[in-house]
């Protein structure tokens, strides 16, 4: 599986890019400046949408790009191959947080292989996954503990009280809505939220009031 990918542009600069286990580790340089960020692999939807001259993934819970790749760079065969583990990887963390098989893939991922960069079509669609499971007060009681203990930054507190309201009413929509809104608003912060309190990102994929 090819986990490493670097990407040369003549007036951007190079962007290298590292899965390792649930995170992908980015490196960007150009001729003023170096940065380097850690994407957690769980925030991501897995289905990337084009942007040219990019191909971003988004966030689950937003259509902000969190991840930019030049389309067809270095080639078109090492681009695709990338992407495609790239997929697998972002649900491979998915499914490991929701308790489902890790190497549980759809059937199109594995054999996404092109002749050009794959087309990828954007959608309005809400981009959570429906897989009808109720929430569990237990666990969200637990991420809330974890958050508490371990993140200490004031942009989670709305966060923090949504998720109080969720626990001591879990059937309310209204309530989840409202730690929908609040995860979204965390920014980068999203990253150090899902570390620490991963059933965040079971609720974020799941819709807990479906019809069974």
């Amino acid at each position: 599986m090819t986990t490493k990918l670097v990407q040369k542009h003549l007036f951007k600069g190079t962007r290298e890019f590292e899965i390792v286990n649930d995170v992908i580790n980015v490196r960007m340089k150009t001729p003023f400046k170096e940065e380097k960020i850690t994407v957690g692999l769980t925030v991501l939807d897995p289905e990337p949408v084009i942007n040219k001259p990019y191909l971003e993934f988004n966030g689950r819970a937003e259509s902000e790009p969190m991840l930019s790749l030049f389309l067809d760079k270095p080639n078109t065969e090492e681009f695709n191959a990338f992407v495609v583990a790239l997929q697998k990887q972002i649900l491979a963390a998915g499914n490991a947080v929701s308790g489902l098989d890790a190497d549980s893939y759809p059937a199109g991922i594995a054999g996404n292989v092109y002749e050009e960069p794959p087309e990828f079509e954007e959608s309005d669609q809400k981009r959570f996954k429906y897989n009808n499971k109720s929430i569990d007060a237990a666990k969200l009681e637990s991420a809330i503990q974890m958050l508490e203990r371990y993140v200490e930054d004031e942009e989670i507190k709305p966060l923090l009280f949504a998720m109080n309201a969720l626990k001591d009413d879990p059937k309310n929509e209204s309530c989840m809505e409202q730690v929908v809104n609040a995860f979204n608003e965390l920014g980068i912060v999203q990253g150090a939220v899902l570390t620490y309190a991963p059933y965040i990102s079971v609720l974020l994929m799941d819709d807990p009031y479906g019809d069974n």
